[in-house]
């Protein structure tokens, strides 16, 4: 009956999204002005059902209902609770319900708290909401049913990718989708604003915290799952230029421009009609991701294969929503006014330029993706790969790395750089001491050389907005901007020095030998089998030395899942304050000795801490901005009210 009664759900909250849309539709025109007073409480309504609907999705997979076909394809009696419950979102199915579920929820959300724009504008903004979630609704009840029973019930299930059994897999999908649909309101909201023509400050406060949301959490999504697949899938590196890789970086970059246009916007009513296009660009990366994932036509670990016929459905959910908003920005375009004015040397053109470098890197990223598709599709085979992404990403990367050391320190409307100049002496002194000590050292290739630099003055140069202020009263998304411009610098370093240092090998030995990588001594003492949940494994016994320290023991593992059956390699890591030591085993060769795959990375570990530094920053830039859009709000409605009083 629960599978039913999540189905019900589902059903109910596709048709309030229907009346959702007509509501705020017709609320628009004069005839209709009052049904525009249902469209908040059916916005919340719609949100619950939803939320009740995928509850019962997870219930069916908690308690392995093996009779709901989905999860006797995606589940096991044997597996920890923990993946049970992450299956429900670890298939193509449960993901869609995930993916409508918090588009309901933000749509309620919004229809709650949000009282900034003028009414008909959040008619509209919830309606456009409505018209996207309708689409995903649609998709579901016609073509990906989670809640399809099975007969006859099988005796067990299929169980999850054991790639996926992982407790960074278990959070990282929702992590990921919070973003993806946080920039789905960022795109209802551009759609109202274009709708009734009110593009101004006040529409642009009203979207930033959930643009600044969704950036955090997708942030915060593509920094676990880089490490996640640094640790798991057993090859030592931690970005790979896969395209479903991509299809996650494609919106951070035009969310990272827009959240910038945005507060340009919000701050000095200014880059109306680019703010507006990258609402409409950034749900559009997130739509063409979600396709690349969903559609077949991509071969990942991270991808769900599904048949055609639901790619076809995608794709017609793509053209619908992207294209509908691109016609209707072509038709108002002219109708939303240019804003004020400001010149080439200030921060808003310091922002306008890093926008159009992100704009152009996302550019590299969406051809690269899609080009081997396309080549395919005409016959060919082609690659696409670091040695395309990393030069092109690097001809606009590193330019806007260097605006980005300048722009904060710039003023509004104009500025000169003669003024900032002395601030900038001890970042051009750092960068060159690193120059010079990089030359002396020898042997680094030229893009981590220049990201090793690069990262040296822009850590330094991120601190200087703090110069000559008291830190107690600075404001909140100072700080945020500040961590965030640090946390950049800080993995880019990571990334450099990963990239300059790392040593690699391959070694096969019999227990008892000694090998070295690096600064360690490693020394094979056993290989012996163990047992897990759902999997057997072979374990090897690692007695390392850092330097002549005292050994730490690491075991790295060879696992044997039965459900369903494959191999995986579950590295083993070990941390210093300057890098880790990455150890995988591999085979037993038939003269008794082992495989042995080990590398040193210097830092690598910095560059998911700068990962999480950068979502730090925004997190306390949206409680900074939240409470100062409050106190707005608050001093705005004090002075209503006296005004009321004195007209009395």
């Amino acid at each position: 009956m629960i599978a039913e009664f999540g189905l019900a759900a589902l059903w109910l909250a596709a048709a309030l999204a229907a009346l959702q849309l007509v509501a705020g539709a017709f609320g628009l025109t004069r005839r209709g002005a009052a049904l525009g007073g249902i469209v908040r409480p059916v916005a919340v309504v719609q949100g619950l059902l939803a939320l009740v609907s995928f509850l019962c999705l997870i219930y069916v997979f908690a308690v392995t209902d093996l009779s709901v076909k989905l999860v006797a394809m995606n589940s096991h009696s044997m597996k920890p609770l923990v993946f049970k419950i992450a299956g429900a979102w670890g298939n193509h199915e449960g993901s869609m319900l995930l993916w409508v579920t918090v588009m309901g929820m933000a749509g309620g959300f919004v229809a709650l708290i949000e009282r900034r724009l003028p009414e008909p504008t959040m008619l509209a903004t919830l309606a456009g909401q409505a018209f996207v979630s309708l689409g995903f609704y649609a998709f579901l009840l016609i073509a990906s049913n989670p809640f399809e029973r099975l007969s006859p019930v099988p005796a067990e299930g299929n169980g999850l990718n054991p790639l996926l059994q992982d407790l960074g897999l278990a959070f990282h999908p929702p992590t990921l989708y919070l973003g993806y649909v946080g920039l789905s309101v960022a795109f209802s909201f551009a759609i109202g604003a274009l709708v009734t023509r009110e593009v101004g400050p006040a529409f642009a406060r009203a979207m930033r915290p959930w643009v600044m949301g969704a950036w955090i959490f997708l942030t915060v999504g593509i920094t676990a799952g880089s490490y996640w697949a640094y640790y798991e899938l057993g090859w030592g590196g931690w970005w790979f230029w896969d395209p479903v890789e991509n299809a996650s970086l494609m919106p951070w970059l035009a969310a990272t421009a827009l959240l910038h246009s945005a507060s340009v916007l919000a701050a000095r009513n200014a880059l109306r009609a680019w703010t507006i296009m990258l609402g409409v660009v950034a749900f559009s990366m997130s739509m063409i991701g979600t396709f690349l994932v969903r559609s077949g036509i991509l071969t990942s670990v991270h991808a769900f294969a599904v048949d055609p016929e639901r790619g076809s459905f995608i794709l017609a959910l793509l053209a619908i929503n992207i294209g509908g908003a691109l016609t209707l920005f072509a038709l108002r375009a002219a109708t939303v006014t240019e804003g004020e004015r400001f010149a080439l040397v200030s921060r808003e053109g310091a922002l306008v330029f890093n926008n159009v470098m992100l704009s152009a890197i996302l550019g590299i990223v969406l051809f690269g993706t899609l080009y081997p598709l396309v080549a395919e599709a005409m016959g060919a085979k082609v690659s696409v790969g670091p040695p395309y992404f990393n030069p092109m990403g690097a001809l606009f990367t590193v330019p806007m790395l260097i605006v980005l050391a300048v722009g904060p320190l710039l003023r509004w409307r104009r500025d000169a750089f003669g003024r900032v100049g002395k601030r900038l002496v001890i970042p051009a002194m750092l960068v060159a001491a690193g120059v010079i000590a990089l030359l002396v050292i020898g042997g680094v290739a030229f893009l981590p050389f220049i990201g090793l630099v690069l990262a040296v003055g822009l850590a330094w140069a991120s601190l200087m907005p703090l110069r000559e202020r008291n830190l107690r009263r600075t404001p909140l998304p100072v700080w945020g901007m500040v961590i965030a411009h640090f946390g950049i610098a800080v993995a880019l370093f990571g990334m450099s020095s990963e990239s300059a240092f790392s040593v690699e090998k391959l070694v096969a030995v019999r227990p008892g030998e000694t090998t070295q990588v690096g600064p360690w001594l490693v020394r094979l003492e056993k290989v012996e089998p163990v047992a897990g949940p759902n999997w057997t494994a072979l374990e090897a016994e690692l007695k390392v030395r850092y330097k002549g320290s005292d050994p730490v023991t690491t075991r790295p593992q060879s696992r044997s899942f039965w459900a369903p059956p494959q191999q995986t390699s579950e590295s083993s890591l070990l941390t210093r304050w300057n890098g880790q030591l990455y150890s995988v085993l591999g085979g037993e060769a038939e003269d008794g000795r082992w495989q042995l795959r080990l590398w040193w990375k210097p830092f690598v570990t910095l560059i998911w801490l700068g990962g999480l530094l950068i979502a730090l920053g925004g997190v306390l830039a949206l409680i900074g901005r939240v409470k100062s859009d409050l106190r707005r709000h608050i001093a705005r409605d004090k002075i209503a009210d006296r005004r009321e009083s004195q007209g009395r």
